[in-house]
């Protein structure tokens, strides 16, 4: 069946396992977790194997309307845990709106089309563009030093979220000691808030998709 995880063949990307669990959690989510369980089961590291069956037993004993009310509460409402990747370091502000563009580059350049109207650095996305292909990693390298802030206002805020960003960040590089200090300094301000008053950073058809 074509359930959440098509790919039933081979072994799912933990990008993929990833992008669907951070998702907003839908009735599909939930009558397919026999199969994330799988899925979860078949992903290395260990360490990374570990966060997602968390994560996942988590999700099998919480009521659904709970874990959407939780998700939004996490990810909706608290500025820090936003689940777009240039938000912590940038905030809404125009430094951002060139970041935005060069995660547009990078799909547009790979042939991938975003299959909805979110901004390119929404985290699901970038996960899934990485499941497909080397150059989504890439960019969630280029990206480590926001990933583990994410990582970090998710442990912070106690969340069984925080477990996915551990299983992901597993995949990828430790941080170097530039992004360490990246990290530590935005940690301390914070998501920067602009000026009122400023024209907006970019063409909004530029961040859905509309601009050719």
């Amino acid at each position: 069946g074509g359930g959440v995880m098509s790919r039933t063949d081979t072994a799912v990307s933990p990008f993929k396992l990833a992008s669907v669990l951070l998702q907003y959690p839908t009735s599909a989510l939930f009558s397919g977790l026999d199969e994330l369980d799988r899925a979860a089961a078949g992903t290395s590291p260990k360490a990374s194997r570990e966060a997602f069956a968390g994560f996942l037993g988590w999700l099998r004993a919480t009521d659904p309307s709970a874990v959407a009310e939780h998700y939004v509460a996490t990810f909706d409402l608290r500025r820090r845990c936003a689940l777009y990747l240039t938000y912590y370091r940038y905030g809404d502000t125009r430094k951002r709106g060139m970041s935005l563009l060069a995660f547009k580059n990078s799909y547009r350049s790979a042939g991938y089309v975003p299959a909805d109207q979110e901004l390119p650095d929404y985290l699901p996305m970038v996960l899934d563009f990485a499941a497909l292909t080397p150059r989504g990693t890439a960019l969630l390298h280029a990206h480590r030093a926001d990933l583990e802030l994410l990582r970090r206002a998710l442990h912070q805020a106690q969340t069984p979220y925080a477990g996915l960003l551990d299983a992901v960040c597993t995949q990828l590089h430790g941080l170097g000691r530039r992004e360490l200090a990246l990290v530590h300094k935005a940690w301390e301000e914070g998501p920067p808030r602009e000026d009122v008053g400023l024209e907006p950073f970019a063409p909004p058809e530029y961040l859905t998709g509309g601009a050719r």
